[in-house]
């Protein structure tokens, strides 16, 4: 697959968009299933084991929610990265086809 002019401007403008909604978002809540994937990966025992203990605890009280915290600075270089992105692809050459 070769990268034309539109793919990077596309590219882009959806790391543009991400920036701004890292910004305007303080924190996200990881539904069940996600939590307990992330659980999984980051070899967390406490939600990633399956035994009948947590199952039965698991029944009785709330499902667990993992609460992310983006960095601040993580909004700020992704709008950059998208603009500087969007901007290259408008320099370059246009498609032949």
């Amino acid at each position: 697959m070769e990268f034309d002019r539109n793919r990077y401007f596309m590219i882009g403008v959806l790391l543009f968009l991400l920036g701004i909604q890292f910004r305007m978002v303080d924190n996200f809540v990881l539904n069940e299933s996600s939590t307990r994937a992330l659980a999984r990966i980051a070899k967390d025992t406490q939600l990633a084991s399956q035994d009948f203990g947590t199952e039965l605890y698991l029944n009785v009280h709330p499902s667990p929610k993992k609460k992310v915290d983006p960095p601040n600075w993580l909004g700020w270089a992704l709008l950059t990265a998208g603009g500087v992105i969007a901007l290259h692809a408008m320099v370059l050459p246009r498609n032949k086809g």
